[in-house]
């Protein structure tokens, strides 16, 4: 492997090792690996990168120390375990998999405790009787921080890398602080979630160390080229690109038809181009790029004005003016 590499780390194992992979191949960057013992792997679409697989729990750790130039990982994950003084960054968020939220969860018996300001008078009582308020999490930076920043100032972390949910009715702590997708597991557990004590949502994002433009132009160059495609089409996602053809007599007239009505106006606007009639007949079809839930109202208000012939078609990629996520990395 040499400088001009770019090197991006995956998941290896865990929840958000198939998304991962899917999420990949989806941006139009399969990976190809031969199996699943093989933790090298290569992006065929481009030839410059290398995939290594990493435990998700290694991964920040990689990024922070130089090992891999890029990575996906869980912002849970990240800002939990990223150096403090390091210059690591998230430069793109939101991939659309691996959802969760870190919470702080109490026993169900704690009928008065319903949200933090009720937990932080719970620990001045158990420091009035020379106790601390025993908190079991796998995320001791995170919930700590937000214990402090909400006044429950008596506390002690019990870090667990075991099930936590098990944590308070076996006696070695508390309370918990513990990622959750829908929160049935808390709840069959007989612990409850409080007002305030949702932590963060989390999603899996694309980190970065710090790269050197001077020095590092080759792996920058597929950076961004990988970084485009993901971000493309990742805003893709919530447009639909909707046509239909109409009567008029110019364009110009079809437009102020259409820019009439905010369902049918675009994002910049209507794309109109004449249709070649034999009948002699003017007719145009008319382009719109709508969001996702404007859809059928902008279907409705084509048909009303004279639309016909709708057809609504799902866009893989959708480049902006600039790739922000790039910018982010410079």
């Amino acid at each position: 492997m040499t400088n001009s590499t770019l090197r991006l780390a995956l998941p290896s194992s865990g929840a958000l090792q198939h998304p991962a992979m899917s999420f990949m191949r989806s941006c139009g960057l399969a990976v190809s690996r031969p199996n699943d013992r093989r933790y090298i792997a290569r992006i065929p679409s481009l030839p410059n990168a290398t995939v290594m697989f990493q435990r998700s729990s290694d991964i920040t750790t990689k990024i922070d120390e130089g090992s891999v130039d890029l990575a996906v990982v869980g912002k849970d994950q990240f800002l939990e375990n990223r150096r403090e003084d390091g210059d690591t960054r998230i430069i793109l968020e939101k991939l659309g998999f691996g959802r969760s939220s870190l919470v702080i969860a109490v026993p169900d018996s704690w009928v008065d405790v319903t949200s933090i300001s009720d937990l932080a008078d719970i620990s001045v009582e158990f420091r009035t009787r020379g106790q601390d308020l025993r908190v079991a999490t796998k995320y001791p930076r995170l919930i700590g921080r937000h214990l402090l920043a909400n006044g429950v100032n008596y506390f002690s972390v019990i870090r667990s890398s075991g099930t936590l949910e098990a944590a308070p009715a076996m006696g070695f702590a508390d309370i918990i602080g513990d990622i959750t997708e829908s929160g049935t597991t808390i709840r069959e557990n007989r612990l409850k979630e409080i007002d305030g004590g949702t932590v963060m949502k989390s999603e899996a994002c694309v980190v970065s160390r710090k790269m050197r433009p001077g020095d590092e132009r080759e792996p920058l160059e597929t950076a961004r080229l990988l970084l485009e495609m993901m971000e493309a089409h990742l805003h893709a996602g919530g447009y639909f690109e909707v046509t239909a053809n109409m009567k008029g007599e110019t364009d110009a007239e079809v437009a102020e038809y259409v820019m009439k009505h905010a369902d049918t106006s675009g994002l910049r606007g209507p794309t109109i181009s004449t249709v070649f009639n034999p009948e002699g007949e003017g007719w145009f079809a008319v382009t719109v790029m709508v969001e996702e839930d404007r859809l059928l109202p902008a279907v409705t208000r084509l048909r009303e004005i004279g639309g016909s012939s709708v057809r609504v078609s799902k866009p893989h990629y959708l480049f902006q003016s600039e790739c922000k996520s790039y910018s982010r990395l410079m």
